[in-house]
This record gives structure tokens, C-alpha cells and sequence, in this order.
């Protein structure tokens, strides 16, 4: 694992923070760990047992955590599965094959199947807005529903932010934690354990530096099922422009929410997305 990791320390020290934060998830869960081709895979599942499901993908950086805040609510209604991404801060296996292939369609499908699901919701932020729409490309019988929030491949993706991340680490964790508020947009954010947390994973982990295909306006104009889109316009690593024009251009039946003055970590979606998801 420590492939995607800085140092063992770091990578000691971001699982066992990891390790803090789901002994006081919201609600009750099971942790279950399914085998695939690309090594473990971590997923955290909440909800009745007999409820509809819904699986989640985070971010890039991220692991379960990021639906802290939105797993109580959900889980009333749904059996929620919050899937840690292979190659991510998370406990799932480090392994990274190649974006441009077929290989996160076929770990998925054996994550699905391992947990029994045939066909479900999917909701997916930025890294995993992508990997749900790849799958829903390449599987569109087993994606119900979409629900994207700064989903990476469809608008381009911008790269004056790479290059102020880059000078701003120079300062050290000052500079990084300067850098996760103006790249990640979380000037307003109050809540200090969030910025505290993508410091200390930003300070440790090494993130993908390969460029997330873009999708074709053919390959997007193949997604039928009902879409939801959430982007904010003051996105610095995403022209959010780009991917609400593209969608609404080549997926008619989206409904596009291009938020004012919002950045490419997008927060207080609970309702609009569990309202989507019961329609």
C-alpha cells in the first residue's frame, strides 16, 4: 500500500485516522471486504438489508468518509453501499490500472455481484462522478440512476490549478492547507476537520496524475437512465461550464444544477440528491 503513499508513516497515520472516523459513523454499518482482480475492496454498507440499493463512489483523495454527513439520511430509505476506490486513501487494495481501459467496469461488476446487486443507483463525486459514468457507459443495464457531483471526463479539465498546488506546497503544510482551500473551494467551509483531513491525506498520499479521459458526446448521448448533475461555477479544477453544456446538450433527460459561487468540493446536497433518488 505504500505505493500511493509518501511514507509509511503517512500511510499509517491516514488509516488510522480512517479508523477513527467510521467507529463513530452516524449510523449502524457493516464493514465488508470483497476479493477482486484488482485486490481487496472496502466497502462500508448502511441501511436495511432488505432496502433498495445504492452504491457510492467518492472523490479522488477520499474514502467513505465523504458521505458522513449524508449516510443518516439516506439510509432511512435505502441500503447504501459507500464503495472505497482501489488506488485511494482508503482500505481498499492500491492498485491502479489503466483509466483508459475496461478495468474499473470489470472491478466493479464483481464488487456489485459480491454484494448482490444487480442493477442500482449510483452516486459519484468528481474521481467517482467519472467511474459511475464509465460504468453506466459500459453497463447501462446495471446503473438505475445517476447522481453526479463534479463529475470528472466531461468538461475539460483545467490545469492553472496543478501549477498553484505545485508553488503553494513549496510553504509546507501552510502552503498545502492554503492550496486545499482555494483549489478545493473551501474559503466558507467552517467545519476545520474537514480542511484538517484533506490536509493531512494531501501531506501523505500521492494522487493520480493521469489526465480522466473525456468522454464522447456518442458515448454520453448512449446514458438513458434519469440523470442528476450538480456543479459549482467556481470549480478550479473542472470547467463546470463545459460539463452542464455538454450534458444538457447530449443527455436530454439530466436535470443540470450549475450552483452560484460554489467550488469543486460541493456540500448540502443530502436532500436534492435522496429527493432525486426516490423519484
Amino acid at each position: 500500500m505504500s505505493t500511493i503513499y509518501k511514507s509509511p508513516a503517512g500511510a499509517s497515520e491516514i488509516r488510522r485516522r480512517y479508523r477513527e472516523g467510521l467507529r463513530t459513523w452516524p449510523v449502524p454499518a457493516d464493514h465488508i471486504h470483497v476479493p477482486t482482480r484488482q485486490g481487496e475492496t472496502f466497502v462500508v454498507a448502511s441501511g436495511p438489508e432488505n432496502a433498495s440499493p445504492v452504491v457510492l463512489l467518492h472523490g479522488s483523495g477520499g474514502n467513505a468518509m465523504m458521505w458522513r454527513s449524508d449516510v443518516a439520511s439516506w439510509s432511512r430509505h435505502f441500503r447504501v453501499h459507500a464503495v472505497d476506490l482501489i488506488g485511494e486513501p482508503g482500505l481498499s487494495a492500491p492498485s491502479r490500472p489503466p483509466l483508459d481501459s475496461d478495468a474499473y467496469a470489470l472491478w466493479l461488476d464483481e464488487v456489485l455481484d459480491a454484494l448482490g446487486i444487480t442493477a442500482a443507483p449510483v452516486v459519484g463525486v468528481s474521481l467517482g462522478g467519472w467511474m459511475a459514468l464509465d460504468y453506466a457507459i459500459r453497463r447501462p443495464d446495471r446503473v438505475t440512476r445517476l447522481a453526479l457531483l463534479c463529475p470528472g471526463g466531461v468538461g475539460r479539465t483545467r490545469s492553472a490549478w496543478l501549477l498553484k498546488a505545485v508553488l503553494l506546497s513549496v510553504f509546507g503544510r501552510r502552503g498545502v492547507r492554503r492550496s486545499a482551500r482555494t483549489v478545493a473551494g473551501l474559503e466558507k467551509v467552517r467545519d476545520a476537520s474537514v480542511l484538517d483531513d484533506l490536509v493531512l491525506t494531501f501531506t501523505q498520499f500521492k494522487p493520480r496524475t493521469a489526465r480522466l479521459p473525456t468522454f464522447t458526446d456518442e458515448a454520453l448521448r448512449r446514458l438513458t437512465m434519469p440523470m442528476l448533475v450538480t456543479v459549482g461555477d467556481r470549480d478550479a479544477m473542472i470547467d463546470s461550464a463545459g460539463t452542464a453544456e455538454r450534458v444538457r446538450r447530449c443527455v436530454p433527460q439530466a436535470t443540470v444544477r450549475l450552483l452560484p459561487g460554489v467550488g469543486h468540493l460541493i456540500f448540502g446536497q443530502t436532500e436534492p440528491i435522496l429527493t432525486f433518488l426516490r423519484a
